[in-house]
């Protein structure tokens, strides 16, 4: 198995007593669901595209949140990393694998491309 660098399950009122669990590892986030049948899904950490943290009022009561993960990943698409504790450093975290596996696997998304020529065209004269 991987060096795993977080895990949690999904909690209910705080507490961890769901049958859903989060890990993450240097290049990997994986979430496991079930109890007699279980299902792993995972996706590469350099697919992930977006990040959103939402924190309901509910939610900050019992001090976690949940994370927005959007992705390229074909067989999970978007998902929601479901009430978990230290949701923001969490997030940051993953933010921050995320970048260091697109450096490393030199992954670039078409916004960054865009934003290059955005700037060539607008900064002619007219």
């Amino acid at each position: 198995m991987a060096n795993i660098l977080w895990h949690d399950r999904k909690r209910y009122f705080g507490l961890p007593i769901s049958f859903t669990k989060y890990s993450m590892s240097e290049d990997r986030l994986f979430v496991e669901t079930g109890l007699l049948n279980l299902s792993q899904d995972e996706v590469r950490l350099y697919r992930i595209l977006d990040l959103k943290l939402k924190r309901s009022l509910g939610q900050r009561i019992f001090g976690v949140g949940s994370i927005i993960v959007s992705s390229s990943d074909k067989s999970l698409g978007n998902f929601e990393i479901k009430n978990i504790k230290n949701s923001a450093n969490v997030k940051e975290m993953l933010s921050v694998q995320v970048e260091q596996q697109r450096e490393a696997k030199r992954v670039y998304t078409r916004e960054n491309m865009v934003d290059d020529v955005d700037d060539d065209f607008h900064g002619g004269d007219f």
